[in-house]
């Protein structure tokens, strides 16, 4: 299946496949905790999720519009421990039936796709009532001084054209309950995989659920 607006970003796909992620290891491990059934992975980049899928997630559809990122987590995906198929598609337009889901997965991806409410939207379409949304997100930063700069880097478009369309000032939290999400179990974390991602240390890690 392929997405209908292509989405190439060679360069930032090899850093992102070069980058350490060590750092984030243990904030993956804890978003997908206690996961089960089946879930959508929604912008799986390189396949960072994949060794972490505990097993009681019975089958993972994964999504990725960025072809060198695609085919990363493809060849991630034959050595998963549970079922994992990794597809063509684009946040805004998931290839997943209504209702198909028992888990949506959003790591460091709600900050780089264009419109946020339409990418929760199709989440909200595609979870089971009752349905849960784990997310690790890059997202404005409570402090002003760091929150002012931000935004200057969104404004001048120099941090989204470096870094793959990614925003750093979105107040993501606030766009997954407008969405009709409600937060649960979340915190705010402070991490830097490298010094190049200094302006988007302040990260959301928690739990929504979806409400009918």
């Amino acid at each position: 299946m392929s997405s209908n607006r292509a989405v190439r970003n060679p360069t930032f796909a090899r850093f992102f496949v070069w980058m350490p992620k060590e750092k984030l290891v243990e904030y993956r491990v804890e978003m997908l905790r206690g996961l089960s059934g089946r879930v959508v992975d929604i912008g799986a980049g390189d396949g960072a999720n994949f060794d972490h899928f505990p097993d009681s997630v019975a089958e993972v559809v994964a999504v990725e519009p960025e072809p060198y990122l695609r085919a990363h987590a493809q060849q991630k995906a034959t050595k998963a421990a549970v079922p994992i198929t990794v597809v063509d598609g684009l946040a805004d337009s998931l290839p997943v039936e209504d209702g198909w889901a028992d888990a949506v997965v959003t790591a460091l991806v709600l900050c780089t796709v264009p419109d946020q409410a339409a990418a929760l939207g199709e989440a909200r379409r595609v979870l089971r009532p009752g349905g849960e949304l784990r997310f690790f997100e890059h997202v404005v930063a409570d402090t002003p001084k760091l929150a002012r700069f931000q935004r200057l880097i969104d404004r001048t478009r120099i941090w989204p054209f470096f870094g793959g369309g990614c925003h750093a000032a979105r107040d993501t939290g606030a766009a997954i309950e407008a969405a009709g999400f409600t937060l649960e179990n979340y915190r705010r974390v402070s991490v830097i995989p490298c010094p190049l991602t200094a302006p988007v240390s302040p990260h959301l890690l928690g739990v929504a659920r979806l409400d009918w």
